[in-house]
């Protein structure tokens, strides 16, 4: 199923333009604007086209208590050990930073935008004027939150991780009824990091013909790879976490991308969008030219008018210029009607 082609700041998203590539800062600043800023211009160099930012305090998030369910205790958790609340005062953008985050992407030619959490951040982001927004895998069933950011009318990017099938098309629905018009769905597995093994993009084709809007991959697996792989499937749009160099620390660098990272995940998913192509069969206009090293039927011995096609007089050899090989057993036996010199191609002129 076919979509309309989405426009973000001039930039087309959809099956006829190579995937969009986010870069997605995070928390990887750490606490550091001059950071920031150096992480913009490393995305821009690498070669993305966007970047993302979350917009966020820590009040705006969650209670500030260290106990029970505010307490992060699984071990299994990249967090465990800290609070929610001291988790989200570690990782937030503060807020007087966006403006010169913006402005610099901005002077680089990225389209930089970012995920809100409650209306006061939608308010502040409107007072930018992002040019679309994010809805992050957690709040993807916030549907007032979906609401309130659709009704701005403006593309939106949601990320499906841990969504039902039920789940997404309340969320669908409540975006579309809200006034958005340009909706994108991420597929996503929200761990940290994601294997490949449960990322699972068959989902991503699934999802659109569902859907019918385009589909993306919000890729938490290490590497390249799955990458690539989800934009054969159809996927528009990759974001993937980015930060300078991952033994720099903060809370999302273990499982976020290094500049050389990005910029191969640049080239290579678009190699894979140009592969892509159309379905086609028989030789392209660039294959023309290797039709000639296809074997053909050629005289390997000196004839003479009246002499016998034998198997060891005519074989099927490289080039092509000949008979089809197809034709040999239908040959033997036949004689020729005139001399024929060793290394002539075989045509039909030539016998009986």
């Amino acid at each position: 199923m076919k979509t309309h082609t989405i426009e973000i700041c001039d930039r087309r998203i959809g099956h006829d333009a190579p995937p969009f590539i986010i870069a997605e800062m995070s928390g990887n600043h750490n606490h550091s604007l001059e950071r920031a800023i150096a992480i913009v211009e490393s995305a821009a160099k690498s070669g993305a086209h966007g970047l993302k930012i979350q917009t966020y305090t820590p009040d705006t998030m969650t209670l500030d208590l260290n106990e029970n369910e505010f307490y992060i205790g699984d071990p299994d958790n990249p967090w465990s050990g800290t609070s929610l609340y001291k988790l989200y005062a570690e990782a937030y953008t503060p807020w007087e930073w966006h403006k010169p985050i913006f402005d610099r992407a901005a002077e680089l030619g990225l389209i930089a935008f970012s995920t809100p959490f409650d209306y006061t951040s939608v308010d502040f982001l409107e007072s930018l004027n992002v040019p679309c927004y994010k809805i992050a895998s957690f709040e993807n069933t916030d549907l007032p939150l979906i609401r309130r950011v659709a009704s701005t009318g403006k593309p939106l990017i949601i990320s499906t991780g841990m969504a039902s099938l039920s789940e997404l098309d309340e969320t669908v629905r409540a975006a579309r009824e809200a006034g958005c018009k340009d909706l994108i769905l991420l597929k996503c597995t929200s761990t940290y990091p994601a294997s490949p093994e449960n990322t699972n993009i068959l989902t991503i084709p699934h999802m659109k013909q569902l859907f019918n809007c385009e589909v993306g991959l919000s890729d938490h697996t290490m590497g390249i790879g799955v990458s690539v792989a989800s934009v054969a499937l159809g996927a528009t749009v990759i974001e993937k976490h980015f930060t300078l160099s991952r033994a720099d620390g903060g809370v999302d660098s273990a499982f976020s991308m290094e500049p050389a990272e990005m910029s191969a995940l640049v080239t290579e998913t678009e190699r894979a969008w140009h592969a892509l192509g159309k379905i086609n069969y028989g030789p392209t206009e660039a294959e023309g030219k290797s039709l000639q090293y296809r074997r053909s039927l050629y005289v390997t011995n000196d004839l003479k008018a009246g002499d016998v096609l034998t198997t060891t007089n005519v074989r099927a050899i490289r080039p092509g210029l000949g008979l089809p090989t197809k034709y040999l057993e239908t040959l033997l036996g036949k004689k020729v009607n005139q001399p024929i010199p060793r290394g002539t191609a075989l045509n039909w002129d030539m016998i009986g």
